[in-house]
């Protein structure tokens, strides 16, 4: 049997789209959730089985119909009210719905509570329509493991292009699900390149934030000094206003302290079509030589994008020097707080869980080898090896450099030296030294290949520059419109 939907309902919908809809009563978010089952049951569970979806809140509809009686009788709270929003499988929520980081040990786990971005979420009176797939805890498994695939949820597809296509990670599922038309937004997290690496792959928009400008708390962790959760969206508006919802000072998140005064009001205000003109943007084309040999990136495509940065009226610097950029990068941050955070986690779990230590969920995959080991856990085991403790100098020297390297020899000297207001990079190579430096990128759609496969460039900025990038990101994606819906095709 085929449902019938309202003409209205067709992919790429924007929440501006969608709220004007409601308003006049031509749809209702009760209609929209059904819709957007309707493709998830369709495509993402059937025909091309797409697996981006972990689990669907069975209370989805429920609350929508109560969003559509609050807007007949009160109104509208914001523009996120009766919008579908997806989270990563590591984002606790306090309902049917578990938070297991894509493992097996945790697929019966229920938070007590909801992390800070999920309240807030709530009070936007946004609508979480279920979780999604990701690269088993957070890529903290295994050095083979392909992104996208969890112990529990299987291999998350590309929707570009056959079943080999990278999909990028860790937030694989959130990227593809929005990418797919299965919901409007989503929320991934990212400790280096786990939402603009996915972003980019899939032709979407990731907003990774400065970290501390989003909480963290609720969230299963992988570093304390580089984790943060962020928006994915078809547009840059509608990801500036999930922005908008997630920002917010936690008591119980001390990073988030540092966001005071930081925070803009509204990110939508800086949503300028000629944002580029007059910016100073510096390029960075001096990847290491595997990038350009990995298939990721595209000569063609990138110059496209310096032309239109140019044609919009920016002033651009090429071949820009960033000292640190090539640096053989230490570890030990990931190291040793992956062990600490994780261990510490798995140790608040309620006593029935499986497993309660690193130890424990490591003996609970060989006992399991069949269904938890595809491709093994000797990142997990080599983790096992460190203190529970951040006391070791190798640890504290290691977190040091990393500011310093990619601050101030790293993002903050290029910017300054070049007066800049952002750095752009091809794909998301930037990745690695706007983490380690806790602050904000953008990856945008730019193209796509002969292949198919999507093309993207990142915008890449100081702390608590997100305005400037959205301004930027903006501007660019309005001069180019390059997104396009894959095609999906029951069989």
């Amino acid at each position: 049997m085929t449902i019938k939907f309202k003409e209205f309902f067709k992919e790429e919908l924007t929440i501006y789209e969608i709220q004007l809809a409601m308003e006049n009563g031509e749809i209702t978010s009760r209609e929209l959730i059904m819709f957007y089952l309707d493709r998830i049951a369709k495509y993402d569970q059937d025909g091309p089985k797409i697996n981006c979806m972990l689990e669907i809140n069975p209370d989805a509809i429920f609350i929508a119909e109560a969003l559509d009686n609050e807007r007949k009788t009160k109104g509208a709270r914001g523009p996120l009210h009766g919008i579908p929003v997806v989270l990563k499988d590591n984002i606790e929520t306090k309902d049917s719905m578990h938070t297991s980081a894509g493992t097996i040990a945790l697929e019966n786990h229920l938070a007590s509570n909801d992390a800070f971005i999920v309240k807030k979420l709530r009070d936007a009176d946004a609508v979480i329509l279920g979780k999604t797939n990701m690269t088993e805890l957070a890529n903290g498994m295994a050095s083979e493991m392909w992104a996208g695939y969890s112990s529990r949820g299987g291999q998350t597809l590309n929707p570009y292009g056959d079943e080999n296509l990278f999909v990028g990670g860790s937030s694989s599922g959130s990227a593809v699900a929005v990418a797919a038309n299965f919901s409007v937004l989503s929320v991934g997290t990212e400790t280096d390149a786990s939402i603009v690496s996915p972003a980019i792959q899939n032709s979407v928009v990731g907003i990774k934030p400065t970290v501390g400008l989003i909480s963290r708390s609720g969230i299963i962790p992988f570093t304390y000094s580089q984790d943060t959760a962020g928006p994915i969206a078809r547009t840059v508006t509608d990801a500036a206003i999930l922005l908008n919802a997630l920002t917010g000072i936690d008591k119980d998140d001390a990073a988030s302290y540092r966001s005071a005064n930081n925070i803009e009001r509204d990110y939508t205000s800086f949503l300028d079509r000629k944002g580029l003109d007059g910016a100073k943007v510096g390029i960075f084309n001096n990847a290491p030589k595997e990038y350009y040999e990995s298939g990721e990136y595209d000569e063609h495509l990138f110059k496209k994008a310096i032309h239109v940065l140019k044609e919009q009226g920016a002033t651009i610097i090429e071949n820009i020097e960033i000292p640190s950029f090539h640096r053989e990068w230490k570890w030990g941050v990931s190291l040793y707080e992956l062990r600490h955070s994780l261990d510490n986690y798995l140790a608040k779990l309620p006593s029935h869980m499986p497993v309660h230590s690193i130890s424990e969920l490591i003996q609970f995959n060989n006992n399991i080898k069949e269904k938890a080991l595809k491709y093994g856990q000797d990142k997990l085991e080599h983790r096992e090896k460190f203190p529970n403790t951040l006391r070791n100098p190798e640890y504290i020297q290691a977190k040091l450099e990393d500011l310093y390297f990619s601050q101030e020899l790293g993002i903050d000297y290029t910017l300054q030296k070049y007066e800049l207001d952002a750095i752009v990079f091809p794909s998301y190579i930037g990745s690695t030294i706007s983490a380690k430096a806790g602050y904000p990128s953008i990856a945008i759609p730019a193209g796509y290949m002969d292949s198919g496969r999507p093309f993207g460039i990142t915008f890449v900025g100081t702390a608590f520059s997100e305005a400037v990038l959205i301004n930027l990101g903006f501007a660019f994606e309005q001069a180019t419109k390059s997104r396009r819906s894959p095609v999906l095709n029951t069989f």
